[in-house]
């Protein structure tokens, strides 16, 4: 799940049946006996730390960014939504479960915006690294090539989606119907509500690059896919989808 959680107690009270003797149970047991307290694990959601030094991704992201996007932006969305759901059923939720739960088939829980914000951002520090960017190898340049053409019209239509969406937002790379696809989605939205399988995203979000790149997005979305972007975490991703999705032309078998 994209947030640690840590089990914390909930109370259920559940029955148990009284010990029997024989065939018969004890007078004093059943006098003695009483409701059971069964204990529940329930989810406390923690801000779980990027897989690097905050300063680790400069000079294409800056520390700075990283104490202010990570450590208050995302901090508010963890903390916000462990209030949201304290003393609800919606604790027993890891928090992808919860993401498609609080969607509510677009008709969103109050819940939701935090519980999408808190993924998301899991997903965009796990899908950038030191030393990232440049061209993919293996099966995730020959899908792309595949699907988009050639490496450079996949970079030229992600940096366009990048550049048009409009206010706050992200950009994926995603499966679905087998094949790669790039999804825009404004504000907590992300694949796993239409149930398509992320493969890396970029978050267009203004404090995700002002500090470094003022208002200059195109240049932000640039360095992402030059410097930052981690194709390993594509590709780790891509060889868990194949569990589930055939990515191969349908064989029909000869009668």
């Amino acid at each position: 799940m994209a947030a640690t959680a840590t089990c914390t107690n909930s109370l259920f009270y559940g029955l148990r049946l009284p010990p029997l003797s024989g065939s018969r149970s004890s007078p004093k047991r059943r006098a003695a006996w009483r409701p059971q307290q069964v204990v529940l694990p329930v989810a406390k959601f923690e801000l779980r730390t990027p897989p690097y030094a905050l300063d680790a991704l400069e000079p294409h992201m800056s520390k700075q960014t990283l104490e202010f996007h990570w450590g208050k932006h995302h901090r508010a969305y963890i903390d916000n939504l462990n209030k949201q759901i304290d003393g609800t059923d919606l604790e027993r939720k890891n928090l992808e479960e919860l993401v498609k739960f609080s969607y509510n088939n677009g008709n969103p829980q109050a819940c939701f915006n935090n519980a999408g914000q808190a993924w998301n951002h899991d997903f965009f520090w796990s899908s950038i690294y030191p030393g990232g960017g440049g061209k993919p190898d293996g099966e995730v340049l020959e899908l792309i090539e595949r699907d988009f053409g050639s490496f450079e019209e996949f970079t030229k239509e992600f940096k366009a989606a990048g550049v048009s969406q409009f206010g706050s937002g992200w950009v994926w790379l995603i499966l679905k119907d087998a094949k790669l696809s790039i999804l825009k989605t404004s504000n907590a939205l992300n694949p796993l509500i239409w149930g398509y399988i992320p493969l890396t995203v970029v978050d267009v979000w203004e404090h995700a690059y002002y500090l470094d790149f003022q208002n200059r997005r195109p240049d932000y979305l640039n360095t992402f896919l030059d410097k930052l972007i981690s194709w390993e975490a594509v590709a780790g991703r891509l060889a868990r989808a194949k569990a589930f999705v055939n990515l191969g032309e349908p064989t029909i078998p000869e009668k």
